[in-house]
């Protein structure tokens, strides 16, 4: 049982991931521990911080900490990923995990699409890129990348990439976080990962952090209760209804 949990990295006012936190931990009788946001802007800032915490503390990470954790807490990411987005220290080790990837898989399937065949056209090349790109391929998705700030390196994925077609579903992986607009992309549909103040659970952006905060209790923090936790629709309802 953790004292903290919580989010940690720049902006994090506007993040629902310690109301999902404190959601999940009532739904298994977990209600002692105290919610955190932790605005670090640098490794070296999280970790004064996270000193200040004794005992064990769990944490979601968002820019720009997503990288810092495997040099300096020595906690490895997925192979092409090679990015945290979810740490946990228990007994003074850490452990942690990348879940942007399996979270994007499960917010398109909660809204209708699956990933076998489809074609994902996706701007960017950073470490939710590189995540979504692994999950998509794994899961038998297509995969059209167009370059932004960075282009999708070569990775798990390669297998996946298609240099044109008719896109189901598009992200801009670019935009800004908390709430910044997107560049149209030529999609059936396009979607965002990013949220801010007042976003409702109709939104990709808040179906996304909950589908991946769910994945990572599954893969992280409660792995032994998977069976015990609410479905990523229960949980979209509990949120909408909390305030």
């Amino acid at each position: 049982m953790p004292v903290y949990w919580g989010i940690a990295g720049y902006p994090v006012s506007h993040s629902l991931t310690p109301r999902l936190f404190s959601l999940v931990g009532e739904h298994l009788g977990m209600t002692a521990a105290v919610p955190v946001f932790l605005e670090a802007k640098g490794i070296d800032e999280f970790a004064s911080l996270v000193d200040e915490l004794e005992g064990e503390f769990w944490v979601s990470c968002t820019a720009p900490l997503k990288h810092s954790p495997q040099r300096r807490l020595g906690v490895s990411g997925p192979d092409g990923v090679d990015a945290i987005n979810q740490l946990m220290r228990k007994d003074g080790a850490w452990s942690g995990t990348s879940t942007d990837g399996v979270g994007f898989v499960a917010a398109c399937r909660h809204i209708g699409i699956e990933p076998r065949g489809c074609v994902l056209r996706m701007r960017g090349g950073g470490s939710a890129a590189r995540a979504i790109a692994a999950a998509w391929a794994s899961d038998g998705g297509l995969i059209i990348p167009e370059e932004g700030r960075r282009p999708l390196v070569s990775g798990p994925w390669d297998s996946a990439v298609i240099e044109d077609g008719d896109a189901r579903i598009g992200i801009d992986l670019d935009t800004a976080p908390a709430g910044g607009e997107s560049s149209p992309l030529d999609a059936e549909i396009q979607v965002s990962i990013s949220y801010g103040d007042g976003a409702t659970v109709d939104e990709f952006g808040v179906i996304m952090v909950t589908a991946q905060h769910l994945e990572a209790w599954k893969l992280l923090f409660a792995p032994e209760r998977v069976g015990e936790l609410p479905s990523l629709s229960l949980l979209l309802e509990n949120l909408s209804t909390t305030g």
